[in-house]
């Protein structure tokens, strides 16, 4: 949608759009909030800076909307065609799909939570050697790193709906 469709479109109509982008009630708010923008700039600084003030239970309500990495969301809503269209560079081989698969259990033993990353443009290697990396942080410093993967994840989503998506998602 364009950005005349974006400020003057109902709440109601864009909702879902961006609840698809992040679904955190007051990260949607505060978009909707802003809204007359003057330009696409100004929504994605207004959403980056609700995104910043993420708490720990906005984030564990958007983690139920992302699958773990390596796996395919079903669906034809917005938030599983983002996903697919996220994790596309992500090897989808048997030795890659087990890497993930022990990686993704490891991840969630240690943390209690999905292993989130913004994963647009990485390779599986890639994003292995992040899950790996990420196991050795601390439960703090892996809430805020998950906050910001979740941050960037919400923004890219964001940058789609501004440009290729219609009102309803």
């Amino acid at each position: 949608m364009d950005l005349d469709t974006f400020n003057t479109s109902p709440e109601d109509a864009l909702r879902p759009a961006l609840r698809a982008c992040c679904d955190v009630p007051s990260w949607v708010d505060a978009v909707l909030a802003g809204r007359p923008y003057a330009d696409d700039a100004g929504v994605l600084r207004v959403a980056d800076a609700a995104a910043r003030r993420f708490t720990a239970a906005d984030v564990e309500r958007a983690l139920a909307a992302h699958p773990r990495i390596g796996e395919r969301a079903e669906g034809e809503h917005a938030e599983a065609a983002w996903s697919r269209r996220e994790q596309a560079a992500v090897g989808t081989d048997q030795t890659t799909a087990q890497a993930l698969a022990e990686g993704n259990r490891a991840y969630e033993e240690r943390f209690g939570r999905v292993f989130l990353i913004c994963a647009s443009g990485l390779a599986a290697d890639q994003v292995l050697a992040a899950l790996h990396q990420r196991l050795g942080n601390t439960p703090d410093d892996e809430a805020a790193v998950v906050a910001d993967e979740l941050r960037r994840i919400a923004l890219l989503r964001l940058e789609q709906v501004l440009t290729t998506e219609e009102v309803s998602a």
